[in-house]
């Protein structure tokens, strides 16, 4: 079976265009699974997790003002641990108005407890030219290392590649899945086009995909692209594509968050076993 590439040192690396910093290609996601300030079971689990992300060589960490307690849980984690400089973290600004969004995302980085925030994006573009407009003033002045925009549904990626198109935004995060694949047709080239960055959201749908795989084993040919999992299939697929720069499945679960990673290793499906992996997935 032919190859698109491999991580045979290490997890895969992914350079950021626009500077050519190297990144994991798979982070997490802390959309519902992080929002767990009130429960001391679950937020010792979620520590677990993060300490083991960070010691697998995991490094962004992606959140929002719209995922309850996820920011603050994310910064009071990172700092009891220790690791808030080994990690790369993103979050978003999500309300109109350009003080009420300079008033979020200051609120996110006290949350988040960091002084500079790698990534600030603007979530499922709301008032995107206001916010964008402030991201660039703060790029300028060191407060954020980079910008970019968001969206979870397929619905919008005409905005979203309108927006990327002239190279001025450093990241784009999208969905994107075997499930989802509509980002394929045309904003993944937009972004590798205008040298944007791609995040990945919603790599499982949202845990859908599990449902319509469970109870049926691998195909025996996915024992060469190194899939020991569901999970590991799904994001190699995603990871095949050479726009991709990160994907960020979410999880609380430090079980689950080893295997994601695991596709970070070993060989990664070139585009005829992209499409083989998709025929396969449509086919169940």
């Amino acid at each position: 079976m032919p190859l698109g590439s491999t991580a045979a040192n290490g997890p895969l690396m992914r350079l950021i265009p626009k500077t050519g910093e190297a990144i994991p290609a798979v982070g997490l996601g802390t959309w519902q699974v992080f929002d767990v300030a009130s429960d001391a079971k679950e937020l010792a689990q979620a520590k677990e997790t993060l300490k083991t992300f960070v010691e697998l060589g995991g490094r962004v960490i992606d959140s929002s003002p719209m995922y309850g307690s996820s920011e603050s849980v994310t910064g009071r984690l990172a700092a009891e641990l220790g690791v808030q400089s080994k990690l790369f973290v993103a979050t978003k600004v999500w309300t109109s108005g350009k003080q009420a969004g300079i008033r979020q995302m200051e609120d996110s980085m006290k949350k988040l407890r960091v002084e500079r925030l790698d990534l600030m994006q603007v979530h499922n573009l709301v008032d995107a030219p206001t916010h964008l407009a402030t991201l660039r003033e703060w790029k300028k002045a060191g407060r954020i290392r980079y910008l970019g925009v968001t969206h979870y549904n397929s619905g919008a990626h005409a905005d979203l590649e309108k927006i990327i198109r002239p190279g001025d935004i450093d990241f784009v995060q999208v969905n994107y899945s075997l499930a989802e694949p509509e980002a394929g047709q045309s904003l993944l080239a937009a972004a590798a086009d205008s040298r944007t960055a791609v995040i990945v959201n919603r790599p499982f749908a949202e845990g859908a995909m599990f449902g319509r795989v469970r109870g049926k084993p691998l195909p025996a040919w996915a024992k060469e692209l190194g899939c020991e999992s569901w999970a590991q299939f799904f994001l190699k697929w995603i990871l095949g594509h050479p726009a991709v720069t990160c994907a960020i499945p979410g999880t609380r679960n430090p079980k689950h968050l080893t295997d994601n990673l695991g596709a970070a290793s070993g060989p990664l499906p070139d585009e005829p076993t992209r499409k083989m992996m998709s025929d396969y997935f449509n086919s169940l």
